[in-house]
């Protein structure tokens, strides 16, 4: 690794104005995100996928492959991503920073603690929800807030089921007011949310205010600015709004902040990160988490609305055993050969250009090879992409790094540099809200319809009452199938997606229509991963990755 020094001053960041966490790792202040930018035009690459595996398609490793393979071109670039949540790193999926020659750098600090963001906004969203409680048990300052009404939670960093409903307050009247509650995941905080779209520390103070915790007796709506909260929040998280750098196997500079999850928050870095990389980079690549349908429709509608970008290009991650698992075949003999199961399940690959296309923008595909890949099979899929008139391109940047993507690269200049096509958002925020989550079920998923839940109906009305129809969707739902239930796998048709409930993310802009059977708090698998990561007497961390 190269002293983080160096790697700041590929982006023109003065010595001075980073904060040092060791030497491979710093903060960036928020200036540099209003700077003039100091490439004319900057491109933005959104990174996005297929319908993924359980295990993933590579999206990261990609983001990284290809922003080393344009810096190979000659093009000024930064990779921007999301931080890696440990519920993950410790439980099925393992950790969040790319993989073989085309991953991030110091791996094992970033996987684990990293520079505090998470444990920060972990304390924000904590003390919000012990100034609830405290004024429930409050005699001379109670907003006599209802126990009943209050939906804010409370978080931890891990995977625990165990934690999803607790009660809290027993112990007699000194512990507070006994009532049902329950944790979410960090990653799912609304704080965490909020981080992530805010554009400075005023906006972000004015985000953390409008959270909506629930109501008083007498029915009138209570915020988090009732209760005077979002300014010491705001204090806990003055570290962790400013982007921390890192870099690649190569020397690439990347900007990491932030991680909401994709199936149940917006599924992308922070605002902040992805403007200060445009002020500093001719090309800035950045991903959107799991499949086109959830991390990147969300990137478009809510934060590029929201920061005012416009994308360039649009690279799609698609894999071979993907392609095969949509097909039917068995997760565990996904690597064999099979023409017809790939034949089957390419119908996802088709859906997901088609939805890239709804939004005027210009895909390319990428294919992310494997060792157990046939030529054969690579092939067909090339094939067909031509067929639709779609550039791809095989890449191998796991084993080669950035040398495994410079066709991919080249593509991605083509389209972000000739293409004259005009992003736009897929729905309008003035529509009602039914009428923006059909939108996204009809056109992006291929729903037949949408059917709300009496609990979904009862939350419609109360969204109304609150004056809250003009926020954006974001759409809880299962990665694993375009459809509502992770069965339906390929381009499933005539299903119907079903609305359980619609939580108020009002400091984040933002309303979510619970699908299926997702939980804000996952659990962990039969044999986590973290069975085998552990350390030796020297300090050094095996089995992490």
């Amino acid at each position: 690794m190269r002293p983080i020094t160096d790697i700041a001053e590929k982006l023109g960041i003065e010595r001075d104005d980073l904060e040092l966490y060791g030497k491979y790792k710093a903060k960036v202040p928020l200036s540099y995100q209003s700077q003039e930018p100091r490439y004319a035009q900057p491109k933005l690459i959104l990174v996005s996928a297929i319908s993924p595996t359980p295990a993933g398609e590579g999206k990261t490793t990609v983001s990284i492959g290809l922003a080393q393979a344009l810096n190979r071109l000659g093009r000024k670039t930064c990779v921007v991503l999301r931080e890696p949540s440990l519920g993950p790193v410790f439980g099925i999926k393992g950790g969040a920073t790319g993989g073989g020659y085309s991953q991030v750098l110091p791996m094992e600090d970033i996987n684990l603690h990293f520079t505090g963001d998470f444990a920060a906004i972990e304390k924000a969203h904590n003390l919000l929800a012990a100034l609830i409680d405290n004024n429930i048990q409050s005699k001379l300052h109670s907003l006599r807030i209802d126990p009943r009404t209050i939906s804010w939670k409370r978080v931890m960093d891990m995977n625990d089921r165990s934690l999803r409903k607790v009660v809290v307050g027993l112990g007699g009247t000194t512990s507070g007011i006994p009532r049902e509650t329950g944790f979410d995941i960090t990653a799912a905080s609304e704080v965490m949310a909020i981080l992530c779209l805010a554009r400075d520390v005023h906006d972000l103070k004015q985000r953390l205010g409008n959270i909506f915790i629930g109501y008083t007796y007498d029915k009138t709506p209570v915020y988090c600015r009732d209760l005077n909260a979002n300014g010491a929040m705001a204090v806990l998280l003055k570290d962790a709004i400013k982007p921390n750098l890192v870099q690649t196997l190569e020397g690439t500079p990347a900007l990491i902040h932030g991680g909401p999850f994709a199936n149940i928050a917006q599924g992308t870095n922070s605002v902040i990160a992805t403007r200060t990389s445009l002020a500093l980079s001719e090309y800035t690549v950045t991903e959107a988490g799991f499949g086109f349908d959830l991390g990147a429709e969300k990137f478009l509608d809510i934060k590029c609305r929201i920061a005012g970008l416009t994308p360039n290009a649009v690279a799609l991650v698609a894999t071979v055993r993907a392609l095969k698992y949509h097909g039917g075949k068995a997760l565990n003999v996904i690597k064999e050969p099979d023409l017809s199961a790939l034949a089957k399940g390419i119908a996802n690959l088709q859906k997901h250009i088609e939805n890239i296309k709804l939004f005027n923008l210009a895909p390319v595909v990428a294919i992310n090879r494997f060792t157990t890949d046939t030529q054969e099979e690579v092939d067909y899929v090339l094939d067909y992409c031509k067929s639709l008139n779609v550039p791809a391109s095989i890449i191998d940047v796991w084993s080669k790094g950035g040398a495994g993507a410079i066709e991919l690269a080249e593509l991605v200049v083509h389209n972000a540099e000739t293409c004259c096509s005009s992003f736009r958002p897929l729905y309008e925020l003035n529509d009602s809200v039914k009428n923006k989550i059909n939108s996204i079920a009809r056109k992006i998923y291929g729903a037949e319809a949408v059917d709300y839940m009496p609990k979904a109906k009862s939350d419609l009305q109360k969204i109304h009452d609150l004056g809250l129809d003009g926020l954006a969707i974001c759409m809880a739902k299962t990665q694993k199938s375009l459809s509502d239930n992770p069965e339906l796998l390929g381009r499933p048709k005539d299903f119907i997606i079903t609305v359980r409930e619609i939580e108020i993310a009002a400091g984040a802009g933002f309303l979510i229509p619970i699908t299926g059977d997702i939980m804000r708090m996952p659990g962990l698998p039969e044999s986590p991963a973290s069975e085998h990561i552990d350390i030796d007497n020297e300090g050094n961390i095996i089995g992490l990755f």
